[in-house]
């Protein structure tokens, strides 16, 4: 008889899950009440992060073993490259609104414009996981500078500070304040700031901005590889070793709303404003299209590939504290047993 096999599975009190204010099937998923029903006959109550602020950091280093985390992949990536014990079980790739804002006299409207110009770099947070807006803004000037066969030599990246988003008057626009080079772009400091997301859309509005590029409208979806493209769903280790069927019923759940999304455009929309934080305007103009068909996750050979791409281009750059394989990483088993399930219960 093995060890393993007198060890009692340790016992599960709670679900918790995680994502960004962007959208996400988790988290229809819990507005729609879904998540709540599916565990409750196991006496398993489901909260987010987002409710427990004092839990809050467990959304970067994933240190939860029950956690279930759908949000930016610059968190993920780093809290792996440091050791954390989690595993990739779905990616998702949702358009919203990845563009470069420039001032409306500014004359900026191809990426060849951008050449000589002062873009706004956030400075670096209180950790590398914590780092995600300059992050994002340098893989986003990547993204456009490539189009036009430019590089970060080619331009003047200024770093600007970050703001104390806990500080703004309201969550609408604490959010806003993620791009803290808004305001050096208004008094005219800088040429340009990257931006992503419905409430950098209100922003824009609210400031007098204008989109000088979008890169959604990019046809190659390689130029805006980024923090949100692809996104991760990960999981701790143990949750995976010890609970493999809550994994798999989560992941149920995530897959049955965004096919409930992809049917019901007016009503995501209005769980998007809570979501995004957000107001309607800022929902419309940064999910455009049928971005509410594509929330279902998956683990596709050019999901793997896009999130290697940025695993690189942050390890490139500094910041992962080391290394690592993105195929090592993945545990494809439950979002495979997730759809198995689903026929099953549709049968």
């Amino acid at each position: 008889m093995t060890l393993s096999a007198v060890l009692p599975t340790p016992e599960l009190e709670q679900i918790w899950f995680t994502r960004c204010p962007v959208p996400t099937a988790s988290g229809i998923a819990y507005k729609l009440g879904w998540l709540t029903e599916e565990f409750a006959p196991d006496g398993l109550p489901v909260s987010t992060l987002q409710e427990a602020r004092q839990l809050g950091r467990h959304h970067y280093d994933h240190d939860l073993p029950g956690l279930f985390r759908e949000g930016g992949n610059v968190p993920a990536l780093a809290a792996r490259a440091a050791g954390a014990p989690s595993r990739l079980i779905g990616l998702t790739w949702i358009e919203e609104w990845q563009t470069i804002l420039v001032r409306p006299d500014s004359g900026i409207t191809r990426p060849e414009d951008l050449k000589g110009k002062r873009l706004a770099l956030p400075a670096w947070g209180d950790s590398r996981p914590g780092s995600i807006a300059r992050a994002m803004s340098l893989h986003g000037y990547k993204g456009a500078l490539s189009l036009a066969g430019l590089g970060f030599d080619d331009v003047e990246l200024v770093e600007v500070a970050l703001h104390d988003q806990e500080q703004a008057p309201d969550p609408q626009q604490g959010l806003q304040r993620l791009w803290s080079g808004l305001d050096y772009l208004v008094r005219g400091e800088v040429d340009a700031v990257y931006v992503k997301g419905a409430s950098a859309a209100d922003a824009a509005r609210r400031l007098g901005l204008v989109v000088g590029i979008d890169l959604d409208l990019i046809a190659e979806p390689r130029y805006r590889i980024n923090n949100g493209t692809p996104r991760p769903i990960t999981v701790h280790q143990s949750l995976l070793d010890n609970h493999f069927d809550l994994v798999v019923r989560f992941l149920a759940q995530t897959l049955s709303a965004a096919e409930w999304a992809a049917n019901h455009r007016d009503s995501l929309n209005a769980i998007l404003e809570e979501e995004t934080r957000a107001g309607s305007a800022g929902v419309a103009e940064a999910y455009r299209g049928d971005f509410h068909t594509t929330l279902a996750p998956d683990l596709s050979a050019q999901r793997l590939e896009f999130l290697t791409t940025q695993k690189d281009f942050l390890y490139l750059h500094g910041f992962l504290e080391r290394d690592f394989s993105i195929v090592d990483w993945v545990d494809p088993r439950p979002l495979q047993a997730a759809h198995e399930l689903l026929a099953k219960r549709r049968a």
